[in-house]
């Protein structure tokens, strides 16, 4: 029998700035989703979970939470990109189109660029700049993303089971 790895994830020196990861998962965004997250984050403008007044705005119906749309965003990139990161912080966010239930999201990100960290040196900082769009191919979130991410030889091994 063959025992095969699962995917752990990429190291510093696996990123160079200009490359692009097309992130190969989507996500169709439910109402249930929209809500539970409105409310776990306390955020109460009715405009994420009151219908009747979602209607009378100029979208004419409930909005998808926007931090919601930045961690599905995020989340999507985690696989390619900080498996193995820490996440020092986002930057530049912009949201230039709504998200709405049933909003079936997307990402790619690109690297910008890519340094050995001054305090950790067995670490590197990576600044990508991830962008989420819907099933229309039209952009709902840009933003940039700086990770602290173990150079090769340096990530924490799994456990392996018992035989």
């Amino acid at each position: 029998m063959t025992v095969y790895a699962s995917w752990q994830g990429r190291t510093y020196e696996d990123f160079h700035p200009g490359d692009i990861y097309q992130h190969a998962v989507g996500r169709t965004v439910t109402q249930t989703d929209n809500i539970w997250f409105t409310l776990l984050t306390v955020n109460n403008n009715p405009i994420h979970f009151d219908s009747h007044y979602a209607a009378q705005t100029e979208f004419g119906r409930p909005l998808v939470d926007s931090t919601f749309t930045l961690a599905l965003i995020t989340g999507l990139s985690v696989g390619d990109l900080s498996r193995n990161a820490v996440n020092l912080g986002w930057d530049e966010v912009r949201l230039p189109h709504p998200v709405f239930e049933g909003d079936t999201l997307y990402a790619q990100s690109e690297i910008l660029s890519a340094r050995a960290s001054k305090s950790r040196p067995h670490m590197g900082i990576v600044q990508v700049r991830t962008t989420g769009y819907n099933q229309d191919g039209t952009v709902v979130i840009e933003f940039k993303r700086t990770l602290m991410i173990p150079k090769r030889g340096h990530v924490p091994a799994p456990p392996q089971p018992q035989r």
